[in-house]
Protein backbone atom coordinates (compact mmCIF):
# COMPACT_ATOMS: atom_id res chain seq x y z
CA UNK A 1 0.00 0.00 0.00
CA UNK A 2 1.33 3.61 -0.87
CA UNK A 3 1.60 6.33 2.00
CA UNK A 4 0.98 9.38 0.45
CA UNK A 5 1.85 11.96 2.51
CA UNK A 6 3.48 15.03 1.13
CA UNK A 7 1.15 17.67 -1.23
CA UNK A 8 3.40 18.74 -3.66
CA UNK A 9 3.55 22.41 -4.19
CA UNK A 10 4.55 22.53 -7.53
CA UNK A 11 3.09 19.18 -9.54
CA UNK A 12 4.52 17.63 -12.64
CA UNK A 13 2.66 17.72 -15.64
CA UNK A 14 2.28 14.02 -15.83
CA UNK A 15 2.03 11.18 -12.71
CA UNK A 16 2.04 7.31 -13.20
CA UNK A 17 -0.90 7.48 -11.01
CA UNK A 18 -4.47 9.18 -10.28
CA UNK A 19 -6.70 9.26 -7.66
CA UNK A 20 -10.54 10.74 -8.17
CA UNK A 21 -12.50 11.27 -5.48
CA UNK A 22 -15.90 12.77 -4.40
CA UNK A 23 -15.63 16.45 -2.48
CA UNK A 24 -16.76 14.92 0.44
CA UNK A 25 -13.94 12.29 0.27
CA UNK A 26 -11.44 15.25 -0.63
CA UNK A 27 -11.88 17.00 2.89
CA UNK A 28 -10.59 13.57 4.66
CA UNK A 29 -6.98 13.91 4.96
CA UNK A 30 -6.70 10.52 7.01
CA UNK A 31 -8.17 7.78 4.93
CA UNK A 32 -7.58 4.21 2.63
CA UNK A 33 -8.13 4.99 -1.08
CA UNK A 34 -8.31 2.49 -4.43
CA UNK A 35 -5.91 4.58 -7.40
CA UNK A 36 -7.51 4.63 -10.66
CA UNK A 37 -5.06 2.03 -11.75
CA UNK A 38 -6.00 -0.59 -9.02
CA UNK A 39 -3.52 0.08 -6.29
CA UNK A 40 -4.76 0.56 -2.70
CA UNK A 41 -3.11 3.72 -0.94
CA UNK A 42 -3.49 5.58 2.33
CA UNK A 43 -3.49 9.23 2.72
CA UNK A 44 -1.55 10.75 5.99
CA UNK A 45 -1.62 14.49 4.75
CA UNK A 46 -1.58 17.32 6.74
CA UNK A 47 -5.10 18.20 8.99
CA UNK A 48 -7.27 21.09 7.56
CA UNK A 49 -6.43 20.67 3.99
CA UNK A 50 -8.49 19.66 0.74
CA UNK A 51 -7.57 18.30 -1.93
CA UNK A 52 -8.43 20.20 -5.68
CA UNK A 53 -8.63 18.83 -9.62
CA UNK A 54 -5.24 18.85 -10.06
CA UNK A 55 -3.11 18.37 -6.72
CA UNK A 56 -0.03 16.02 -6.70
CA UNK A 57 0.27 13.98 -3.92
CA UNK A 58 3.90 11.91 -3.59
CA UNK A 59 4.44 8.58 -1.65
CA UNK A 60 7.31 7.88 1.08
CA UNK A 61 8.81 5.78 -1.50
CA UNK A 62 8.44 8.24 -4.46
CA UNK A 63 5.17 7.47 -6.59
CA UNK A 64 2.95 10.40 -7.48
CA UNK A 65 -0.66 10.78 -7.57
CA UNK A 66 -3.03 13.29 -9.59
CA UNK A 67 -5.81 14.10 -7.90
CA UNK A 68 -8.80 13.94 -10.18
CA UNK A 69 -12.28 15.56 -8.71
CA UNK A 70 -15.20 13.07 -9.52
CA UNK A 71 -18.11 13.52 -11.34
CA UNK A 72 -21.25 14.32 -8.75
CA UNK A 73 -25.09 14.70 -8.80
CA UNK A 74 -24.71 18.46 -8.42
CA UNK A 75 -27.20 21.45 -9.10
CA UNK A 76 -26.41 24.39 -11.19
CA UNK A 77 -28.13 27.59 -11.04
CA UNK A 78 -27.02 30.08 -13.95
CA UNK A 79 -27.82 33.83 -14.10
CA UNK A 80 -26.36 37.11 -15.84
CA UNK A 81 -27.99 39.10 -13.28
CA UNK A 82 -25.18 39.93 -10.62
CA UNK A 83 -27.37 41.16 -8.07
CA UNK A 84 -30.00 38.15 -8.01
CA UNK A 85 -26.85 35.44 -8.15
CA UNK A 86 -25.61 37.48 -5.05
CA UNK A 87 -29.23 37.25 -3.42
CA UNK A 88 -29.20 33.30 -3.94
CA UNK A 89 -25.59 32.81 -2.69
CA UNK A 90 -26.39 34.41 0.20
CA UNK A 91 -29.90 32.52 0.80
CA UNK A 92 -27.59 29.27 -0.09
CA UNK A 93 -24.74 30.33 2.34
CA UNK A 94 -27.36 31.36 5.10
CA UNK A 95 -28.05 27.20 5.11
CA UNK A 96 -24.02 26.98 5.25
CA UNK A 97 -23.60 24.50 2.46
CA UNK A 98 -20.38 24.54 0.38
CA UNK A 99 -20.66 26.82 -2.44
CA UNK A 100 -18.89 26.44 -5.86
CA UNK A 101 -19.10 30.09 -7.47
CA UNK A 102 -17.98 31.34 -10.25
CA UNK A 103 -19.10 34.85 -12.95
CA UNK A 104 -22.85 33.83 -14.03
CA UNK A 105 -23.18 30.64 -11.69
CA UNK A 106 -23.67 28.70 -8.81
CA UNK A 107 -23.23 25.16 -8.18
CA UNK A 108 -24.05 23.37 -5.06
CA UNK A 109 -24.54 19.06 -3.98
CA UNK A 110 -27.89 18.72 -5.27
CA UNK A 111 -30.63 18.67 -2.35
CA UNK A 112 -34.06 19.14 -3.45
CA UNK A 113 -35.47 21.25 -0.63
CA UNK A 114 -32.46 23.58 -1.80
CA UNK A 115 -33.73 23.18 -5.42
CA UNK A 116 -36.93 24.19 -4.50
CA UNK A 117 -35.63 27.28 -2.37
CA UNK A 118 -33.96 28.36 -5.62
CA UNK A 119 -36.88 28.04 -7.48
CA UNK A 120 -38.68 29.87 -5.39
CA UNK A 121 -36.44 32.90 -5.60
CA UNK A 122 -37.40 32.79 -9.52
CA UNK A 123 -34.53 30.47 -11.04
CA UNK A 124 -33.90 27.99 -13.09
CA UNK A 125 -32.16 24.58 -11.37
CA UNK A 126 -30.17 22.23 -13.73
CA UNK A 127 -29.75 19.22 -12.47
CA UNK A 128 -25.65 17.82 -13.84
CA UNK A 129 -23.45 15.18 -13.22
CA UNK A 130 -20.25 17.59 -12.43
CA UNK A 131 -17.12 18.23 -10.65
CA UNK A 132 -17.31 20.10 -7.33
CA UNK A 133 -14.91 22.64 -6.18
CA UNK A 134 -16.50 25.05 -3.64
CA UNK A 135 -14.89 27.44 -2.17
CA UNK A 136 -12.61 26.97 0.68
CA UNK A 137 -13.78 29.47 2.64
CA UNK A 138 -13.01 33.45 3.88
CA UNK A 139 -10.44 31.22 6.86
CA UNK A 140 -9.08 28.89 4.41
CA UNK A 141 -5.95 30.89 3.59
CA UNK A 142 -5.33 31.19 -0.17
CA UNK A 143 -8.64 31.08 -2.36
CA UNK A 144 -9.01 27.74 -3.56
CA UNK A 145 -9.33 28.31 -7.30
CA UNK A 146 -9.51 31.59 -8.68
CA UNK A 147 -7.19 33.65 -6.97
CA UNK A 148 -6.87 37.67 -6.98
CA UNK A 149 -3.70 39.00 -7.12
CA UNK A 150 -5.09 42.39 -7.44
CA UNK A 151 -6.87 42.58 -3.75
CA UNK A 152 -4.15 43.35 -1.03
CA UNK A 153 -5.56 42.93 2.79
CA UNK A 154 -3.73 45.96 4.76
CA UNK A 155 -4.61 44.54 8.70
CA UNK A 156 -2.47 47.05 10.40
CA UNK A 157 -4.30 48.43 13.21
Amino acid sequence: MLKLTTKLPNPPKTTAFTLTLPYEKRIITRQRVMLDQGLEAGLFLERGGTLQQGDCLQAETGEQVRIQAALEAVSTVYCEDALLLAQVCYHLGNRHIPLEISAGRVRYLQDHVLDDMVRGLGLSVVLEQASFEPEAGAYAGAHAHNSHPYISFNHGH
